[in-house]
């Protein structure tokens, strides 16, 4: 029936600071970014592997609570080869990142970063096998 996740839908309180975040600072390619005058609103889609990421902004979008778990969208996890060069980039661009962690059931390092507007965001390591791609 479902095939695979298509995208994820953020809204953002300042669209430039967080398309730079995600593409400048994260690495995510930028597709196409629209504004949609209709709407007072930008829109960028963002590619990360063959999942998409939409990113948008509104005139004084609501905060959504998050804490402490509230119901919703816990988080956004990103795979990565090697976890530490990222962690370093994020610490060098000053973002705020947890001390590395380990999942006690798949024993996988993992830490969590926030996004300009406080979403939690997780960084997870999935080394690289032998002749695969990551």
């Amino acid at each position: 029936m479902l095939n695979a996740i298509h995208h994820v839908a953020l809204i953002c309180t300042d669209y430039d600071r967080s398309r730079r975040f995600y593409v400048e600072l994260l690495g995510l390619d930028l597709i196409r970014e629209v504004y949609r005058a209709e709407r007072q609103s930008w829109k960028a889609d963002l590619r990360i592997g063959s999942v998409q990421l939409e990113l948008f902004s509104f005139p004084a979008p609501v905060a959504r609570p998050s804490h402490p778990e509230a119901t919703g969208l816990r988080h956004l996890a990103f795979s990565v080869a090697d976890l530490d060069p990222v962690k370093a980039r994020l610490e060098a661009a000053n973002v705020a990142v947890e001390p590395i962690r380990i999942d006690p059931y798949t024993h996988q390092r993992f830490t969590f970063f926030r996004d300009p507007d406080d979403l939690p965001l997780e960084l997870y390591e999935v080394p690289a096998r032998n002749g695969s791609l990551s």
